[in-house]
């Protein structure tokens, strides 16, 4: 949308927006604040940097110091106020005599009493709510998710050829995608909690999993492995005292493999198997969710991709599609799954972006499943 077509709220509300997606602050929200004075200039802005610090509202009052008395506070969630970590932001507003609040959608979390509204509206304060509620309550959208249901957000990156391949005949895959493909595949992780494969791409590529191509934390590296198959020479087990490395496997998986395994500082999680015998990937995913993953790359392998997507586990999708052509002996197909029965019941993108890295194409956006037009509700299913 233009500036131009924008109204002031929108526009700062926009704005907060754009802030708001700076910092690491999982398992918290990403929230952004911009505050103006009374006569209209921008005297501040914050964002949650991580869980523990200053609520964006707090960092981006104390950004405006006294130029926030009788100004105007833009803030994407409703501010808390409940104690936690940090004192109730309501009090922070109050105190620095902010005349009006705009805010763009109200706290989804229902385990929080928190009221947030109608505590600034009790102390006199005008407060305007839904501003950009839509873009707002899509940047809560992995926090959101995981307080409803308990389960990571799961973000699932495909690459493949034009022909639909991931590997040549011999099974061959680097590199299928370009090296501006994956700056951005580093940066996804980056941004994310955990990034999750299979043992089979662990076999295959003996993957570091961790961020080198841009600058940004590496995620725990999580490695879907029913009977613990994963080498204890592989790179994941060598630096796993360096970057958290778990492995879920199977109850029945064997114990001094665990135990050799353990004593290299891989942590090992065992839970349930589904009718194949293999890890449950809901079972997983709750178990993640427990230790705090609130987003989650999934990465590897077809056979992991077609879990996700049979089980309708995934939220977005990342696919990069290389000018390449492997040929039809190549390795087939990024998703392993049986698929839908008719095209207008398939999982498909709701306003997919598109751009171009590099060479290749880059689609990304919210999954909706079975042939819906809105994406999954947050709940465990």
């Amino acid at each position: 949308m233009s500036d131009k077509l924008l109204t002031v709220d929108e526009r700062w509300m926009t704005r907060a927006l754009e802030v708001g997606r700076g910092g690491r602050p999982s398992p918290n929200p990403h929230v952004g604040a911009v505050v103006l004075a009374a006569s209209g200039e921008l005297a501040g802005e914050g964002h949650h940097q991580m869980a523990g610090s200053d609520h964006a509202e707090v960092a981006a009052l104390k950004a405006a110091g006294d130029l926030a008395k009788g100004g105007t506070l833009y803030v994407t969630l409703e501010p808390c106020n409940h104690h936690g970590r940090t004192p109730p932001c309501v009090d922070a507003i109050v105190r620095a005599g902010i005349s009006r609040v705009v805010i763009g959608c109200r706290d989804p979390n229902l385990q929080v009493t928190g009221g947030g509204i109608e505590a600034l509206r009790r102390e006199g304060i005008h407060v305007e709510a839904g501003i950009l509620e839509a873009r707002a309550t899509n940047l809560l959208a992995p926090w959101s998710k995981h307080v409803a249901s308990g389960i990571p957000f799961v973000r699932l990156k495909l690459a493949l050829s034009l022909d639909g391949r991931i590997a040549t005949r011999t099974g061959a895959s680097r590199w299928v995608t370009g090296p501006e493909a994956r700056a951005r595949v580093h940066l996804l992780r980056s941004e994310c909690d955990a990034v999750l494969v299979g043992v089979g791409t662990v076999l295959a590529d003996d993957p570091r999993l961790n961020v080198r191509h841009v600058d940004g934390p590496s995620p725990k590296r999580v490695v879907l492995d029913t009977k613990l198959r994963t080498p204890l020479t592989s790179r994941l087990v060598e630096t796993a005292s360096e970057i958290p490395t778990w492995i879920v496997c199977s109850h029945l998986a064997n114990v001094d493999t665990r135990e050799a395994l353990e004593a290299r500082g891989v942590r090992v999680w065992p839970v349930d198997e589904n009718t194949s015998g293999r890890v449950d990937v809901l079972s997983a995913l709750r178990l993640l969710g427990s230790r705090g993953v609130v987003t989650l790359l999934v990465e590897g392998g077809a056979e992991v991709a077609g879990s996700f997507l049979a089980g309708e586990l995934a939220d977005e999708l990342h696919a990069f599609l290389a000018p390449k052509l492997l040929g039809p002996r190549g390795r087939p197909g990024a998703v392993d799954w049986c698929g839908p029965d008719d095209p207008a019941e398939a999982p498909q993108l709701l306003n997919p972006t598109w751009e171009l890295c590099g060479r290749d194409a880059y689609v990304h956006g919210r999954i909706a499943h079975g042939g819906s037009d809105t994406p999954n509700p947050a709940r465990d299913r």
